[in-house]
């Protein structure tokens, strides 16, 4: 039945590349990335059969307590693991609870990240090639460290189905998964630094985590090195025990799902109680505004757009890390305004066939445009306003404040205009509801790059005259110029949000038809 199992799995796996060339393509670029991963630990591993048996023993505990860390912490927060034989699905087939156990743990160890996890396990035994018996109890602890990161993976997803059957529980999961990969080139230097200064304390670490689940196993080897025979014994026992421990967890929390499946909840609003349609006026543009904000804040394809909000004041923070270069961060609020103002060139795309109950109901093109840019300045308007304060604040650079205001809200208008008119006139190809927000549809990487650049480019020719008014309050150091600065980014900014807003409203008037055929067909 486990063979069976195999095969099966196998079978799937074939079918769905042949059916998407694309995900092919995925699985051999994850194929090559996972080889040069194992190509490099195999290489430091051997290295280490040369170093003091100290270095050797920090270096395999931390790394083997990091994979398991990595197995067990990753179905939280990404996706998930590989559910090509997804229990729910062979619940009704009379197969022996123990045997489906054991396929799912084998085909969990026969992916693409079980195999690198197990060939990387395996190659410990070179950090002790030297010593042939302590190489052969490191590949011992090397296939019971790789069936702990299994078969503890499978058993967080099975513990967390109730919450992450939810789509977009693991949509979201994917977006917080994505703040961490933007700022990777900080955490890396910042990691790197601070283990330059730690580094007296690494081995010290190490040896706390060989006494810890995650370790355990990983330090059995190197106990034996040091002829901490009695140690040896108990890393072992300790390794064993915790392996029992997350299968038996596993066993009992996948016999409860299989009988009492997750099912995804449905919230009912009481009769009269209309959301935030009560909250907006009883007109065509405030219907249209509160549909839209209830897609900033249910859809995670919008979520998405708001990544820039906590990365930017990260990274201009990072990179202005000394007093001379604090000036730096007065460009942090100019930045968010650019991208939250050209955040809804995709509103059309996202709405999809939605959009039909906009042609449907005949509702004016400008009252389209003006509910959805009223949606985006609910929030956008007060984080640019607080990024210029806290930016000049940080800086100490008070006297650029009005000057600085003035370039923020009229790049946030003048986004707002461009927007809207180009949101009427061109649609992108984007996620699907329901896919990963971070998806990228056939076809869609020149369309959207082509249009982001062409929008990026007439909102910094539109935005010159405060840059130019705030250049020249920072070298003249007059208030007034400042001010002025500030009177014609609003000014200027409304009326060029008016203008784009009208002409985006008439593009609609005209092709709207138009628009939901395009919009059909990338579905």
């Amino acid at each position: 039945m486990v063979a069976h199992l195999l095969r099966l799995r196998l079978l799937v796996l074939k079918n769905s590349l042949l059916r998407s060339p694309w995900q092919l393509v995925a699985v051999i670029i994850g194929g090559l990335y996972g080889l040069g991963l194992l190509l490099f630990a195999v290489i430091g591993l051997f290295t280490l059969s040369g170093a003091p048996i100290e270095l050797s023993r920090t270096i395999v505990i931390l790394a083997g307590s990091a994979a398991v860390l990595g197995w067990i912490i990753i179905p939280l927060i990404a996706s998930g693991v590989d559910q090509t034989l997804d229990p729910a699905r062979l619940v009704t087939f009379p197969i022996p609870f123990n045997q489906l156990l054991l396929g799912l743990a084998v085909s969990g160890v026969l992916g693409v990240p079980g195999i690198v996890t197990l060939l990387a396990a395996l190659a410990t035994a070179g950090t002790w090639w030297r010593h042939p018996v302590i190489a052969l109890v490191a590949m011992l602890c090397g296939v019971i460290g790789t069936l702990t990161c299994v078969i503890g993976a499978r058993m967080v997803t099975t513990l967390s189905s109730s919450f992450s059957s939810g789509r977009r529980f693991r949509e979201i999961g994917s977006i917080i998964l994505f703040i961490p990969l933007v700022l990777l080139g900080p955490i890396i230097i910042s990691v790197t630094s601070g283990i330059r200064n730690v580094a007296d304390a690494l081995p010290g670490f190490a040896g706390a985590l060989s006494w810890t689940p995650l370790g355990a196993i990983w330090a059995v080897p190197s106990e034996i090195a040091r002829g901490s025979y009695g140690p040896a014994a108990i890393k072992f026992l300790i390794g064993i025990v915790v392996l029992l421990a997350v299968a038996l967890l596993w066993r009992r929390s996948l016999a409860i799902a299989l009988v009492k499946p997750a099912h995804t909840a449905s919230k009912q609003r009481a009769r009269g109680k209309l959301g935030l349609l009560g909250l907006v006026p009883d007109r065509p543009w405030g219907a249209v505004a509160a549909r839209s904000l209830t897609y900033w804040v249910r859809d995670p394809r919008y979520a998405r757009q708001l990544l820039i909000v906590p990365v930017v004041p990260v990274l201009m923070y990072f990179y202005s890390h000394n007093e001379q270069s604090l000036g730096v961060l007065v460009a942090m609020a100019p930045i968010v305004a650019l991208f939250l103002s050209l955040s809804i060139f995709t509103d059309l795309s996202y709405d999809g066939t939605a959009f039909a109950t906009h042609v449907a109901s005949g509702i004016r093109g400008a009252d389209d445009r003006i509910g959805r840019v009223v949606a985006l300045a609910t929030f956008s308007l007060p984080i640019v306003v607080i990024f210029s304060i806290a930016s000049v604040w940080a800086a100490d650079l008070w006297r650029l404040l009005p000057a600085l205001l003035g370039l923020s809200l009229g790049t946030l208008l003048t986004g707002f205009g461009i927007s809207s008119f180009s949101s009427a006139i061109v649609a992108v190809p984007v996620p699907a509801p329901g896919d990963n927000p971070f998806k990228s549809p056939p076809g869609a990487g020149f369309t959207t790059t082509l249009t982001t650049f062409a929008t990026w480019g007439i909102l910094a020719v539109l935005v010159i005259p405060e840059v130019v008014l705030l250049i020249v309050t920072a070298a003249t150091q007059q208030a007034l110029i400042g001010w002025i600065g500030l009177v014609v980014g609003v000014v200027l900014g409304s009326v060029l949000m008016v203008v784009g807003i009208r002409l985006g409203g008439r593009r609609l008037d005209l092709g709207s038809s138009e628009m939901l055929v395009r919009l059909q067909r990338q579905r």
